[in-house]
């Protein structure tokens, strides 16, 4: 049930796209209206990760292009932690204990806190060798676009990197190893956005990419393909991966057709998709209109689950009051652009 006095915040990062990095910034919304809450943060900030804390909800962290920034009061002011002046793109909580996290970067790197934030500690990444599809990519330097820990159990954890494939780690993140190889023969499918594990199904990892999404129920030894409705000829494009807080066997997903492994002069358009039975079966949700742009997330408020909130890249909004059964659109008052995207998005 819906905590009717709980207040939600809902955050959004923006970010340029490609070269295009001359815009930037960090919006909140509050009761519907949205403000610029930037101060403190880089000029222009590239904010491609956002994190909440999960028992203290004025406590944000945010992913900039100088590193990882943190707000104690919901972003009206940030100031840098210690962590290196590099893009960062992603942030992920340890599920039980919120003082250890764990921050991606480009060129490929991965940080751990154990004390808040205050002190940062670099992961072993030296084993790591990627498919071979897709090392003739550029760019070269892959960068780490989503991390997910297992709750039940903490020493595995997982990295997605984008155009690179999946990570592991079985020492709680001090070092990493690849975990995907010839079994893809697409560089589309190891093209990854996002991983997740459920505490509903222990060892049991969900990873979505350029043109479909998959699961492994044995730490990453086996994938098979997940399949919902397909967004264009032979896939969809997967963006965001959201594990419902007080459900763990409901996953929302956000896609879109346009982009990635698409047709070329396939039309833009986003949608959220939802299961909640770990995958085996999925729902199109209806949002009350098609929005015309690559859905990018999903955020759940954890202290009022009832709430769901997700954008396009091109930030047409929307949001639910029941779970996800009905919608309102509107949309994120900056103008976007083919340079200018949401990429995070929190709520708490």
């Amino acid at each position: 049930m819906t905590t009717t006095s709980h207040q939600t915040y809902v955050y959004v990062g923006l970010a340029g796209e490609g070269e295009n990095l001359a815009q930037g910034g960090m919006m909140r919304m509050n009761g519907g209206d949205w403000q610029s809450i930037a101060g403190g943060l880089p000029e222009n900030p590239q904010v491609r990760a956002l994190a909440i804390h999960p028992d203290s909800p004025a406590t944000i962290y945010a992913g900039t292009q100088s590193g990882v920034y943190r707000s104690d009061d919901r972003g009206e002011s940030w100031h840098a932690l210690d962590t290196p002046r590099q893009d960062v793109w992603s942030l992920a909580f340890h599920p039980g204990n919120p003082d250890i996290m764990f921050a991606g970067y480009e060129p490929c790197s991965i940080y751990t806190t154990f004390d808040g934030g205050e002190s940062w500690k670099q992961a072993d990444t030296s084993r790591i060798r990627y498919p071979n599809v897709t090392t003739y990519m550029p760019p070269l330097a892959k960068r780490v676009i989503g991390i997910a820990a297992d709750p039940s159990d903490p020493n595995d954890v997982y990295a997605s990197i984008e155009v690179g494939g999946l990570l592991a780690s079985r020492d709680g993140g001090e070092s990493w190893d690849s975990i995907t190889d010839g079994l893809y023969r697409d560089n589309h499918t190891v093209d990854l956005h996002g991983v997740q594990v459920s505490s509903a199904a222990p060892g049991m990892v969900f990873i979505i990419a350029q043109v479909a999404m998959f699961r492994s129920p044995d730490r990453g030894r086996h994938w098979e393909h997940m399949r919902f409705d397909e967004m264009f000829p032979g896939g969809s494009y997967c963006r965001g991966l959201t594990i419902a807080p007080d459900d763990p066997k409901t996953i929302y997903l956000a896609a879109g057709a346009g982009g990635g492994g698409a047709p070329a002069g396939t039309e833009e358009a986003g949608a959220v998709f939802r299961t909640r039975d770990l995958g085996d079966t999925w729902e199109r949700l209806d949002l009350g209109s098609i929005p015309p742009g690559r859905m990018f997330q999903v955020a759940i408020d954890r202290a009022a689950p009832d709430r769901i909130y997700c954008t396009t890249n091109y930030g047409h909004f929307f949001a639910s009051s029941d779970r996800g059964d009905s919608w309102e659109g509107s949309q994120i008052p900056v103008e976007m652009s083919r340079s200018l995207h949401v990429y995070p998005m929190v709520c708490g």
